[in-house]
């Protein structure tokens, strides 16, 4: 007699509405489930499985945490013609970023490129989302953010960055954008925590245990600290997503966001910083786009990938045939509706 699958097969529409009904029975708005459901199925559909039903599991503790308000309603504040803010009010970052991502399309067509700080709000998920969501607006897309002091800097052992995530995004004619996204620490958090869920080990460069060694022990990890990637060079640009998407726009440090979760284990609360480009209000003007493709197939024509393409290929399979989720994972995301 055979067991259990190893996985279940869901199509996309599947993973939506089994991600609204978990974030509504744990108490999120209409408009929360719906703006956090749609992100959840954006990274299961690119096969990001750190940030795909994964994250209902986190989305979960943080509302059972008491420091997320689930029916926070963002608010906009226009501070200049190039510059908007959006108060979470300590609602989770998604529904903010949409509420403000209009106004921000707007202001960077009128002045060539604007900026959006939000702030106060929980995040957890990917930035390529919303890079994809400003290309998609016909915008060069740039957003980054702390979390919480999991990262030590390059030469140290204790905690000071976040995983401090860079996203960017081009738009282009026809076909899917050029994105990147990627933590400056050496792995997203939550490919740790996966690697911990399963038993699995780790890199001994992705990590250091209490005492400050490498570790392949995932647990270890996230009892001591992760490191940047590339040394030096990922702990300096660390340090500048501290400063542009905390100090500058009058929000917390990873630091001061580990404070203050005062242990409750919820998810990073802190701010963002979204910035919006125009190419065509630059020195590129309408032959931007047919340099960058120039650019572009240069990389390709020699056999090299642009960034994202696996996450693309992935996309395009699952939109035919569905998502494999592990059946364990699965069930644990069931019991969220208990």
């Amino acid at each position: 007699m055979t067991g259990a699958p190893a996985h279940v097969v869901l199509a996309l529409d599947e993973v939506f509405a089994l991600s609204r009904k978990v974030l509504l029975r744990h108490g999120a708005s209409g408009a929360h489930a719906d703006a956090i459901a749609r992100v959840i199925t954006q990274g299961q559909r690119d096969e990001c499985h750190s940030h795909g039903i994964y994250r209902l599991l986190v989305c979960a503790r943080s509302l059972r945490s008491g420091k997320v308000d689930p029916r926070a309603e963002p608010t906009l504040r226009d501070i200049a013609p190039g510059v908007l803010a959006v108060d979470a009010h300590y609602g989770f970052s998604l529904l903010a970023f949409e509420t403000g991502l209009p106004v921000l399309a707007q202001k960077a067509r009128g002045q060539g490129i604007a900026a959006m700080a939000i702030n106060r709000c929980f995040h957890f998920s990917a930035l390529w989302p919303e890079a994809e969501a400003i290309a998609a607006q016909g915008l060069v897309g740039l957003a980054m953010n702390p979390s919480h002091s999991w990262v030590a800097p390059a030469g140290g052992t204790r905690g000071v960055f976040g995983t401090n995530p860079l996203a960017f995004a081009w738009p282009r004619e026809g076909t899917l954008p050029f994105v990147f996204d990627f933590a400056t620490s050496a792995i997203a958090r939550g490919d740790i925590e996966l690697h911990a869920r399963e038993g699995k080990p780790i890199p001994p460069h992705w990590a250091l245990d209490g005492q400050g060694q490498p570790t392949t022990d995932a647990r270890a990890a996230l009892a001591g600290a992760m490191q940047t990637f590339g040394g030096h060079k990922g702990s300096a640009l660390s340090a500048m997503i501290e400063l542009l998407a905390g100090v500058l726009i009058g929000d917390l440090t990873s630091m001061e966001s580990q404070a203050f979760d005062q242990g409750a284990g919820a998810s990073p609360c802190h701010g963002e910083l979204v910035i919006a480009i125009d190419p065509r209000r630059f020195g590129g003007g309408e032959a931007a786009q047919a340099r960058a493709e120039r650019l572009f197939g240069a990389i390709t024509a020699q056999g090299a990938r642009l960034p994202s393409q696996r996450r693309f290929e992935a996309r395009e399979r699952s939109e035919r045939d569905g998502v494999k989720v592990p059946r364990a994972l699965y069930d644990d995301v069931l019991k969220l509706l208990d």
